[in-house]
């Protein structure tokens, strides 16, 4: 009789195990989206935010779920968390990055444009402008005015008080309010814009280029000291035409949904070259974000799912 108690409990033990198991993978496999979404827009960059999934996964495995009262927040907290600590590392690798440093494009579906504040929270111009905040106000951003987490939520996830991250979302705030993309583009417009810039570019026109571009339009170009890419910013309608002028004539530019908006990808001999996302405001291009370094190109021929 104690011999059979015995090797229930044997097979029981394995069989809760499996069941926690389970249980876990299925709560990751549900919030995986939302996770990728917080941990890229507070890095930038997809390939970090993977490896901010594959540890908080790691963490999450061995919780005890009965402890957990709600478990999407429990992961964002956990996924916040790990990102923050990689984001510092990062900023210290970014200051030797050779030339400018743009975030890593992602290929994303046409539904992620239709949800304006997703598209507009994981364009290049707004996490860039995300760049420019500190690590635990860059968390406290993203947390509050993309997802709409409760003070309460955001201070277990930062390690601060509920009145510290009032006092650090409202300075975020501010701080993204006044250099975040002026106003908002229609998407018909956009594609108007940008068909109109690609033929230009495709045709060579300089003339027609310059009518397009804003005379203070901005390039930046990255390619990471791997491939040829301006090390500075090129400013100035004349000067960014004339770059745009010098693209191979043999190359192709097909639209791409990039970031959640109208974007160009540039192929030389069938492989990817470059990722052009552009900005533009009032019927005009304001800004070139063209990504070159190969290690950010890894990911754009497939699509990434993104999600509130």
């Amino acid at each position: 009789m104690g011999e059979h108690s015995e090797q229930t409990g044997d097979t029981d033990e394995p069989a809760a195990r499996e069941a926690r198991m389970d249980s876990a993978t299925d709560a990751f496999v549900t919030h995986r989206n939302l996770l990728f979404t917080v941990a890229y827009e507070m890095l930038g960059s997809a390939a970090d935010a993977e490896d901010v999934l594959q540890e908080t996964w790691l963490r999450w495995a061995g919780v005890d779920l009965g402890t957990v009262r709600d478990r999407r927040a429990y992961l964002v907290r956990m996924t916040t968390r790990q990102a923050l600590s990689r984001l510092r590392a990062l900023r210290r690798r970014k200051e030797s990055y050779v030339g400018p440093w743009l975030p890593e494009p992602l290929l994303t579906a046409p539904d992620v444009a239709e949800d304006v504040e997703l598209a507009d929270s994981v364009s290049m111009a707004m996490l860039l402008v995300l760049e420019t905040l500190a690590p635990v106000e860059r968390a406290v951003f993203v947390l509050r005015e993309v997802f709409d987490l409760g003070y309460d939520e955001i201070a277990e996830a930062v390690d601060k008080s509920p009145a510290a991250v009032r006092q650090i979302a409202h300075r975020a705030r501010t701080h993204v309010a006044a250099r975040r993309p002026r106003g908002v583009v229609s998407r018909a417009e956009t594609r108007n814009v940008l068909a109109a810039f690609r033929r230009a570019v495709e045709t060579g026109d300089l003339q027609r280029l310059l009518d397009m571009i804003a005379p203070d339009v901005v390039l930046l170009s990255d390619g990471g000291g791997v491939v040829q890419a301006a090390l500075a910013p090129v400013v100035g309608a004349d000067r960014v035409a004339h770059v745009l002028h010098r693209i191979n004539a043999t190359a192709s530019l097909r639209p791409a949904q990039v970031n959640g908006h109208p974007a160009l990808v540039l192929r030389v001999d069938g492989e990817i070259d470059t990722v052009i996302a552009v900005r533009i405001d009032d019927g005009l291009v304001t800004g070139l974000y063209a990504v070159r370094n190969p290690e950010k190109l890894s990911r754009i021929d497939r699509e990434t799912a993104v999600s509130r």
